[in-house]
């Protein structure tokens, strides 16, 4: 039954970890996207969180992607005077989303990922030689 509880809990962390890519792309998709009009506000930077819960049923702690949060750093300003949104000195904000952090946190959130398909390819061969031992 410890077999299953670890598949159980890797799924978890696949799923968490596909959730937080997700956000991460969204990021990275929106960092160069100014205001559509003066006084806008740019795209902000959203930040994935986990929590973790209680699976009754199998009696393990399993982990989901919790509440994405808002940025609240500064936005980027970029020097644009023909920009439709810049303000009167010829500044336009920009988001506050730095492209090197993302593909850090993607490229993290990915062998994370890796890491729990691992485990549960592992599992899954640990359970079928314990098959074909019990069939020889």
């Amino acid at each position: 039954m410890d077999l299953l509880k670890s598949i159980a809990v890797a799924a978890s962390g696949l799923r968490s970890q596909s959730g937080r890519m997700r956000v991460i792309a969204e990021n990275l998709a929106n960092a160069d996207s100014g205001p559509e009009r003066a006084g806008a506000e740019p795209y902000r930077r959203k930040i994935p969180t986990f929590q973790r819960h209680l699976d009754r049923d199998l009696d393990a702690q399993l982990v989901a992607l919790g509440k994405v949060q808002r940025d609240p750093s500064a936005f980027r300003t970029k020097y644009e005077p023909g920009n439709p949104a810049a303000d009167a000195s010829g500044n336009v904000q920009m988001p506050n989303v730095n492209s090197l952090v993302e593909t850090v946190d993607m490229r993290e959130a990915q062998r994370s990922y890796e890491a729990n398909l691992n485990l549960i390819s592992s599992t899954r061969r640990m359970i079928q030689r314990t098959i074909d031992i019990l069939r020889a």
